[in-house]
């Protein structure tokens, strides 16, 4: 029998741990192929979040997204992109909580990687640029303008020269990362069909396979709920020529209310998003009013309180009620509160659910008096 020296066993021990790892991995990677890797996964749930504008939920996505092995050149970048999609202002709000994160895992002793900075585009006709990453990201060349482009022309010039010349080709992130991360702002955001399933099919051009969308889309309705999300669906749904999804059972719930969303209130009074139906104004012969109040979730209203007191009925989702003094209270559907007189209390929606219901107020001795906000510690504290 032939011999086998020591560097000769080695040498075969080490190839068979290889084969192994080789074998072990190339199945693991097999398996998770359709899945969007850590560092997507983080760029879609930052671009949700700061579309959505809540910060306490941007906040944790910057966490995670650094978490997952994102850049801190690779964030500062997405906030870039985003400015584009969701306006200067959501975009400023993002960066300053990125700031605060950045301190906050500074001072814990976290380190993370800088990265790669972003390069100005040098070119001397940003226009023919801009065409060109446009084709890139689309596959088709030599396109018509569109409708906007004609009405506007100006428009398609500062689309070509800076959105796709400047931002696209200044690196960092690729054509897929910054597709995924306008998908996710843009489902976010609402109300833009045709830009959001133009960008969906421009990220699965990019790379992007309908099973990671389904992911982007599941992002979107665990941060931003049903609706948002069930309409991703049936865009991928017309996008792919699969069959059109079915309402999950909050969809439907949502769809099947008595009273419509109503118009957002931008009463200065409320933290996050919430909506009025006003059933009911309360006048001098009924001084009773009666209104639905929709809160998106994390939405809530200042402390205050009510001469003669409130009823407040729970029609949908999960909320949460608090008078001063008195532990949380969490409401569910078909619940009631009664508010005694002159009492400080909050109520809105809780920090994962959206949250309906029927206010019922009466006028006869003033109106509402209110205080101050409900800090995020009280909103999420147990008590």
């Amino acid at each position: 029998m032939k011999k086998i020296n020591v560097k000769q066993s080695t040498l075969l021990v080490v190839i068979s741990m290889l084969t192994f790892y080789s074998l072990s991995f190339g199945s693991a990677y097999a398996q998770s192929k359709d899945e969007l890797s850590p560092v997507e996964q983080g760029i879609a749930s930052i671009a949700i979040a700061t579309a959505k504008g809540d910060t306490p939920l941007l906040n944790k996505a910057l966490h995670r997204g650094l978490d997952f092995g994102m850049t801190i050149n690779q964030v500062k970048e997405e906030l870039v992109h985003l400015y584009a999609y969701c306006g200067f202002p959501r975009s400023l709000m993002a960066i300053n909580t990125l700031t605060e994160v950045l301190q906050e895992r500074k001072d814990k002793g976290i380190q993370d990687q800088e990265g790669p900075a972003a390069t100005d585009i040098d070119a001397v006709n940003k226009y023919e640029v801009g065409k060109e990453v446009l084709a890139d990201l689309t596959g088709v060349t030599d396109r018509p303008k569109a409708g906007y482009a004609e009405t506007v022309p100006i428009i398609e010039i500062f689309l070509k020269e800076h959105l796709f010349a400047d931002i696209f080709k200044r690196g960092v992130l690729n054509y897929k990362e910054r597709e995924i991360a306008t998908v996710g702002a843009l489902l976010r955001m609402g109300d833009l069909d045709p830009m959001a399933r133009g960008h969906m099919a421009i990220a699965m051009h990019q790379g992007v396979t309908e099973a990671q969308m389904k992911q982007i889309i599941e992002m979107v309705e665990t941060q931003a709920g049903p609706e948002k999300a069930y309409i991703g669906k049936l865009l991928l749904a017309a996008l792919t020529d699969s069959k059109e999804p079915t309402p999950s059972s909050a969809l439907s719930e949502i769809e099947n209310l008595i009273f419509l969303r109503g118009e957002k209130l931008d009463n200065p009074v409320f933290t996050g998003n919430a909506y009025l139906t006003s059933l009911i104004t309360a006048d001098e012969v009924n001084t009773t009013a009666v209104g639905v109040v929709t809160f998106e979730p994390g939405a809530r209203t200042f402390w205050h309180q009510h001469p003669t007191g409130q009823i407040i009925i729970s029609i949908s989702g999960t909320g949460f009620y608090q008078e001063k003094g008195s532990p949380k209270r969490i409401l569910k559907k078909g619940d009631a509160v009664k508010c005694p007189p002159n009492t400080p209390h909050w109520h809105g929606a809780s920090d994962t659910e959206a949250f309906v219901q029927i206010a019922i107020t009466d006028r006869s001795e003033g109106p509402t008096q209110w205080f101050d906000v409900v800090t995020k510690e009280t909103y999420l504290s147990k008590k």
